[in-house]
């Protein structure tokens, strides 16, 4: 991203690993690559630009590592502003899980302009939508980001800089936008091919 300045309107959605898919980093040392990928994201914005991430909180040692907070520290240290805050139920309303939170944080920030909202939105979405993989974003929390970009801002391109398996940038797709993807794994990055492939 520091060699590729971001274009005018130009978004982000996307959902930084949590530490066991860098486990070899240590706990510490990647809360810290966590708080500086976010800060990153949200340091190659333009004036325009908004980032949408979409993150689960998860148990380290028995205490719950809260990612809403990690990206809110980004976000001071960028001088961004949280435009808005939503929860989506990755399950139903009172059932029990272990290890992994049962709702996922869906937070927009941007270092311009908040946009004034012409319509009211829901707080809690009460199901993420379908998905290809246990870590995706399920297909309503996509369209629920994809719809804000385009009926709020002047966003015509989104980046996913860890696509994963190419949900939010296929749901993005279908709605007009330009994408582009990045993505270390190099199996992920064949079934986001597939993905953005079957969305045209």
């Amino acid at each position: 991203m520091h060699e590729h300045p971001a274009l005018p309107s130009t978004s982000v959605i996307t959902s930084l690993p949590d530490s066991t898919e860098l486990a070899q980093l240590g706990f510490d040392a990647w809360r810290s690559w966590f708080v500086a990928a976010a800060s990153a994201v949200l340091a190659w914005l333009p004036d325009d630009g908004f980032a949408i991430f979409y993150q689960s909180d998860t148990l380290h040692d028995r205490a719950w590592v809260d990612k809403a907070h990690l990206v809110s520290l980004a976000a001071d240290a960028t001088s961004a502003a949280l435009a808005w805050h939503k929860i989506v139920c990755r399950q139903p309303a009172g059932a029990s899980s272990w290890g992994r939170a049962s709702y996922s944080h869906v937070l927009c920030f941007t270092r311009g302009a908040v946009p004034r909202l012409r319509e009211a939105s829901p707080h809690v979405l009460a199901e993420e939508g379908t998905k290809s993989w246990t870590r995706g974003m399920g297909r309503a929390a996509c369209e629920l980001a994809c719809n804000y970009l385009r009926a709020h801002t002047q966003t015509r391109r989104i980046v996913d800089p860890f696509c994963g398996h190419g949900s939010a940038l296929a749901v993005a797709l279908g709605m007009g936008f330009d994408v582009i993807g990045v993505e270390l794994s190099v199996k992920r990055c064949r079934v986001a091919r597939t993905t953005l492939t079957r969305a045209t």
